[in-house]
């Protein structure tokens, strides 16, 4: 065994110093040190003080204290401080701190003489920051400098916001010496933390003696550093105070003197607060050793021997006659064989034979009343392994033997098994025995655990085997087969293994199966079988048999099937109907059941529902299905049916969805009738109630002109049909209905048409008879008086035959016009005739003839009123459309007849039709044989009239007959031709002349509308050859071909001067002159109408347009434009009330010119009309008055 170390020694072999007590109980001087670190820049100039102190014992409680230093930094080992003071380093600057990860910016260690001020800074980037960091200064290790700020200490904080930068700043005013130390800087921010130290070192001079009380107490001398820690002193020597008039005190006497019990006590008297560092020194006091009075010589601290040996303790003595006692372990040794007692002289010894290990003990002798000990270690001899362990390779159940010698019978030994200490107690299936110097580690039963590597540990050595236990080969007789069962079947698994007595474990989906009432396991020779009476779905799985001890499985999959059902007794559902508000969401979820998952498939009549769908889409999960539609609609409603199918079987069920909403807007409301005040309203139930009954309605009426609604009723109306009053008369309204159901009110109705409530108006007046013939009655009258604001529809005309009180309507649409002509009377019948005025508000009390009407019509003598235009020469071109319409007047019905130059006229080329009041003549495609003297007759019984029409037919004329050069002289050439033969019907008007060029042959036009028949052609060009034509001219235009000379003309050259011309420049400027005028034109109400006409001048002119000589200003209806002299006028969607005369005016300062059309709106309203579009009353009776000047014109 390896040798104990001495009781006197430390663990690492160096003598520990002893300190023994006096007969007092008191220690020995000792010497306490003081450690003192500076800053890292001043490390090497740390002091150590020695002191010798009084020796006295050191009290218990301040012996289990922990020793402590104060320091203002880094401590240094105390074996360097000597070495620093005497040989103080150069200073070196402050190594670069790690990297942070918060400070951008360190503060730097810095120098600063006494009564200077220095700063600090540190910088934090906030750019990855969410708020601010928390900065905190250290002065030493705790210090926090937060609560020393004032006029010596501020700190300060800044942001930056364009960099997004915090700095931190430390201001440090009028430093003193005792500011100099280790500070520290800590930045945290949630989870993260960074920290940076530095150094001040404050500059001064001077030096003192050390007082003992000014290195252990803290400053106490009032000033503004007072509270700290002030330990710059032992490190710089400065300066103390000495109070006036205290005395000097020596307290290392005073601690000379004093009881370890004093202590305490003393140190609090003088401020001393390092009280366990002061023990701690007084254990280093060197020991003064006592001369002993008794021993001469003691025993030695140890003494060693090895077992079985012999050991000699020996004392001189001073006094031999001395009684001498031998103690072992404070028991009294009384002699033996073992123990022996010799004596030679003064010396006295004990011998120790046959050393035993219980020989090991403590030592001591006394002599009188003095006492000395040692204490005696036995060495015991190692036990070797004479034949180590053998290794092993067996089976399973076999028996396996290690065995090993050693050196010594019966010596302990220990057993391991890779690396642990085998238990060998009662329950252990190891066994343990030892035969002398045999040791044996059996094992009856060997298993696969038990292979390993087997060891035997002796003091001397140890010896290790490897034992190897190996299976049985595995021989598979019947192998487990896949099952399919139905749920609640018995399920039976079973194989065949050999051999016969291993045993094995079931395990389904990995987890070991446990046997239970439901689950039962069996073992019998070869067989191993799991049977489960009431099969369930959690019974499906992959199911493995694992003989024990083998790496071999048997594996078989088993599936418990289930029919799929849908469980929809849990769901509460009346005839299985859900009923849902249009608008919400909707989740059906409904519980389902099968094994496997069933496939699940959601229809809607023919329609599959996808469960990828955007509204409306099917989810299905393990244990139910759900159908979801995320804003319901009305025509979401409908059965909807769930069908599920898998390898047992399928099944579905049918539920209905209805979805109710608020019902359809009514139809558009009629409002048959219109009073002054009120008006009768009806309208249609809406198509669709939502799915609830309707309850009521709601009526809102508003002005046409207005856009707010106000509702009339505010309680539901039950009936379809109500009567609005309180309304104000001429003022159009309209009206919209709401439906209301339980789920709510429906969106409003279309507003009816803008109906007035107006009065109807007075009876026209004068009524008179216009005409009478055999079987018509013509009559006419005047408007009402009082027409109102309802204006006037138009009128109806009724008859009646005398003696009858049935009045029979003659006009089955109103009209406009008060005239009228009743047709279809009977001849020599009499009747009476009433007129009724009509508008919105109804028909008006009738205006009756005052006496009956015989129905006899009246001879009158035929008149044809022939038209301006054909009581001269009407003329039209070949090919153009002849229509010509006489009026003419007689009772009854003229009988008319046409005649052409006194004969009949041909039906086939000339289109005749005849009226009650004109005839017309039509010519589809004229030709000049059309062109003679008509005369039509107009003949009543035996009056008749005759009127006469010249028409003219004229086509363009044909070449002159002859042309010729009759003259050629200078640059002159004379023509001559004659007339055409053809002059088309109608006056030749002129001539065209043109020439050509021979070698070109390229015509040029000398002289048009020519009247006679020879010229003269000047400026030709000399030397050039010339040929020339002639067109001739009518008012149709020129002849299609010309005639040209035979001959042509040389220009030949004479002797000639040259004349230079004096050439002005053209004078571009002109009055203002219109090249295409404005036309006459029709428009269409409601559509864009556009007037265009074209002006030249210069410069540009002013253009102005004008309506009915009224200047047309910035009205938003019209647009001008005006683009390379073509000037266009836009009228937006013209009605009736916009014809009328337009004139576009342009001027300059040369003069101006105008142009003008008359433009007709087709599509005109009536009064009742142009009240509903909300035009102006003024701008009504204007346009009514135009209309009807227009058709009095036609």
């Amino acid at each position: 065994m390896p040798e104990p170390p001495k009781k006197d020694e430390t663990a690492n072999g160096q003598p520990e110093e002893s300190v023994a007590p006096d007969s007092n109980g008191a220690l020995p001087p000792s010497v306490i040190a003081l450690e003192v670190s500076p800053p890292p820049e001043e490390a090497n100039s740390l002091k150590k003080l020695s002191i010798d102190l009084p020796n006295d014992s050191v009290p218990v409680t301040s012996m289990g204290r922990k020793d402590s230093v104060w320091s203002l930094g880094e401590s240094q080992p105390p074996e360097e401080l000597e070495k620093s003071i005497e040989n103080p380093p150069a200073e070196k600057p402050a190594e670069n701190p790690p990297t942070s990860t918060l400070l951008s910016e360190r503060p730097v260690s810095g120098t600063v003489t006494v009564g200077g001020d220095i700063t600090f800074v540190a910088k934090v980037e906030a750019k990855d920051l969410l708020r601010k960091p928390t900065i905190k200064w250290f002065k030493g290790k705790w210090m926090d400098l937060a609560s020393k700020t004032g006029k010596h200490l501020q700190l300060k904080e800044i942001f930056d916001r364009n960099t997004k930068v915090y700095t931190f700043e430390m201001h440090i005013i009028k430093a003193k010496e005792n500011y100099a130390g280790n500070y520290r800087c800590e930045v945290s921010l949630k989870d993260k933390f960074d920290s940076c130290s530095f150094d001040l070192e404050v500059k001064a001079g001077g030096s003192q003696s050390i007082d003992i009380r000014s290195a252990f107490k803290r400053s106490t001398d009032g000033q503004e550093d007072a509270g700290e820690l002030d330990f710059s002193a032992l490190l710089k020597h400065r300066e103390h105070k000495q109070q006036d008039g205290a005395p000097e005190v020596d307290v290392w006497e005073i601690l000379k003197n004093a009881r370890p019990d004093q202590y305490e006590k003393i140190a609090f008297t003088y401020g001393i607060t390092d009280l366990r560092g002061l023990l701690r020194r007084m254990k280093k006091i060197p020991k003064v050793e006592k001369k002993s009075e008794a021993f001469a010589k003691k025993l030695e601290p140890a003494y060693q021997v090895d077992k079985g040996g012999k050991i000699r303790l020996a004392v001189d003595l001073t006094d031999p006659t001395v009684d001498l006692k031998w103690y072992k372990n404070g028991v009294e040794i009384r002699p033996s064989p073992k123990y022996i007692f010799e004596h030679k002289g003064t010396e006295r010894i004990l011998v120790i034979n046959n050393c035993a290990l219980n020989d090991d003990a403590a030592y001591s002798v006394a002599a009188g009343e003095e006492k000395c000990s040692t204490e005696l270690f036995v060495k015991e001899l190692p036990v070797k392994i004479t034949k180590g362990l053998e290794p092993v390779t067996t089976t399973v159940n076999e028996r396996v033997e290690l065995m090993c010698e050693v050196t010594e019978d019966g010596a302990p030994v220990k057993w391991m098994k890779n690396g642990v200490e085998i238990p060998t107690g009662v329950r252990s299936r190891y066994r343990v025995k030892c035969e002398g110097n045999k040791h044996y580690l059996v094992i009856d039963d060997a298993s696969l655990e038990d292979t390993g590597t087997y060891s035997i540990m002796a003091s001397g050595g140890s010896s290790e085997a490897h034992v190897q236990v190996d299976l049985k080969p595995l021989k598979i007789h019947q192998d487990l087969t896949d099952t399919k069962v139905l749920l609640g079947k018995p399920l039976k698994l079973q194989c065949e293994i050999s051999p016969g007595n291993v045993p094995g474990q079931w395990y389904r989906n990995g987890q070991l199966i446990q046997e239970t009432d439901r689950i039962k396991i069996s073992h019998k020779n070869r067989v191993h079988e799991l049977s489960i009476e009431v099969s369930s779905l959690h019974d499906s799985g992959d199911y493995t048999f694992v003989p024990e001890g083998y790496s071999h499985s048997l594996s078989a999959k088993v599936n418990v099937i289930d029919p799929p059902k849908v469980h929809l007794e849990g769901l509460n559902f009346i005839d299985n109907t859900v009923t849902v508000v249009a608008g919400n969401k909707m989740r059906l979820e409904i519980p389902i059941s099968g094994e496997p998952a069933p496939k699940v498939v959601w229809m809607k009549g023919e329609r599959v529902i996808a469960e990828t769908g955007n509204r409306v889409r099917a989810e299905t999960y393990v244990d139910q299905t759900s159908l979801t539609i995320d804003i319901t609609e009305r025509d979401d409603s409908g059965t909807y049916k769930l069908v599920l199918q898998n390898e047992a079987g399928e099944a579905s069920a049918s539920i209905k969805l209805k979805v109710v909403d608020i019902p359809d807007s009514p139809e558009v409301p009629l409002v048959p009738v219109v009073g002054g005040d009120w008006c009768s309203m009806t309208w249609e139930p809406p198509k669709y109630d939502g799915g609830s009954p309707i309850l009521g309605y709601y009526i809102e009426r508003k002005k046409k002109q207005s856009s707010r609604w106000m509702r009339i009723n505010f309680d539901l109306i039950k009936e379809t049909t109500y009567e609005p009053k309180k309304m104000i008369e001429g003022v159009p309204y309209e009206v919209r209905i709401f439906a209301v159901n339980a789920i709510g009110v429906s969106k409003p109705s279309e507003p009816s048409k803008a109906f007035t409530p107006l009065a109807v108006t007075s009876e026209p007046t004068m009524l008179v008879v216009d005409d009478v013939t055999d079987t018509t009655v013509t009559v006419k009258w005047r408007p009402p008086e009082t027409i109102g604001a309802a204006g006037l529809d138009g009128y109806l005309v009724e008859y009646c035959l005398e003696g009858s009180e049935d009045w029979v309507p003659a006009n089955t649409e109103l009209i406009d016009k008060t005239k009228y002509t009743i047709t279809g009377l009977k001849p020599d019948s009499k009747v009476f005739i009433r007129v009724k005025a009509v508008n919105a508000a109804g028909a008006s009390a009738p205006r009756t003839t005052q006496h009956a009407i015989l129905v006899k019509e009246v001879i009158e003598p035929p008149k044809i009123r022939v038209p301006r235009h054909l009581k001269q020469t009407y003329t039209r071109r070949v090919g153009e459309t002849l229509n010509l319409v006489v009026p003419f007047v007689g009772k009854p019905r003229p009988k008319v007849t046409w005649l052409k130059d006194g004969q009949p006229i041909d039906p086939a080329a000339v289109s005749i039709r005849n009226t009650d009041c004109e005839s017309m003549i039509f010519i589809r495609k004229a030709e000049r044989s059309h062109s003679g003297k008509y005369q039509m007759k107009v003949q009543v019984e035996s009056h008749e009239d005759t009127a006469d029409m010249d028409i003219q037919i004229i086509d363009l004329p044909g070449p002159p007959q002859m042309v010729n050069i009759d003259d050629v002289w200078g640059e002159n050439v004379s023509l001559s031709w004659t007339a055409p033969r053809d002059d088309g019907n109608a006056a030749i008007t002129g001539y065209t002349i043109q020439k050509a060029d021979k070698k070109t042959m390229e015509w040029y036009t000398c002289l048009e509308h020519y009247h006679r028949m020879t010229i003269a052609i000047t400026e030709l060009v000399v030397g050039n050859e010339y040929y020339f034509r002639v067109f001739s001219e009518n008012m149709c235009g020129l002849s299609e071909s010309a005639t040209q000379t035979r001959k042509s003309a040389l220009i030949l050259k004479e002797d000639m001067k040259l004349k230079i011309f004096e050439f002005n420049d053209h004078d571009f400027n002109e009055a203002p002159k219109f090249t295409q005028p404005l036309i006459n034109t029709f428009g269409i109400a409601g559509y864009n109408t556009t007037l265009n006409c074209s002006v030249r001048a210069h410069p540009k002119p002013k253009v102005i347009w004008m309506k009915n000589k009224m200047i047309i200003g910035e009205d938003p209806r019209y647009r001008m434009f005006s683009n390379q002299g073509v000037c266009t006028l836009e009228i937006r969607k013209p009605s009736p009330y916009d014809g009328g005369m337009y004139t576009c005016r342009a001027s300059n300062d040369l003069g101006e010119a105008q142009v003008e059309c008359k433009l007709e709106v087709k599509g005109g309203f009536t009064f009742y009309e142009l009240m509903q579009r909300g035009v102006p009353l003024h701008l009504i009776d204007k346009y009514m008055t135009e209309t009807k000047v227009v058709e009095e014109d036609k």
